[in-house]
């Protein structure tokens, strides 16, 4: 099922530009304020943010990411979400998330600021702080 969002809502109203609808919660998670889902992309890890980072080096990277999808999200002209049928143990949708027509994941994967999903979290840390290839 593919949800070609930004055109129309259910009611057959304007839904906007993904800005003013999509909310960035990490580099890897978003919500959709107006269909009330949250997309966890299906083909990337990107690292943790906050105090769920394991050390400094990943925490600045996951806050690289994060705002690397805000930026993308506020220029964006479209957004769509290709839901596998999957949710997460949080609830989050599981999707192949496209904007203006490019795979998010492997956007920001060729930015290096992402990593593929390998079925597993997998460290971002070495044990000096730095980060993992």
């Amino acid at each position: 099922m593919t949800l070609i969002l930004p055109l129309m809502s259910a009611s057959g109203e304007s839904r906007g530009p993904p800005h003013s609808y999509i909310r960035v919660i990490d580099g890897d998670t978003l919500e959709d304020r107006q269909a009330d889902i949250t997309y966890r992309l299906v083909n990337i890890d990107t690292p943790e943010t906050g105090s769920r980072a394991s050390c400094i080096a990943e925490r600045e990277q996951g806050e690289a990411a994060t705002q690397a999808v805000r930026d993308l999200i506020a220029n964006a002209q479209s957004f769509e979400a290709r839901p596998t049928g999957r949710t997460d143990h949080y609830g989050r949708t599981i999707a192949y998330i496209n904007v203006d027509g490019r795979d998010l994941g492997e956007t920001l994967m060729e930015e290096h600021l992402a990593r593929p999903w390998r079925g597993r979290r997998y460290p971002w840390c070495d044990a000096y702080g730095q980060l993992l290839p």
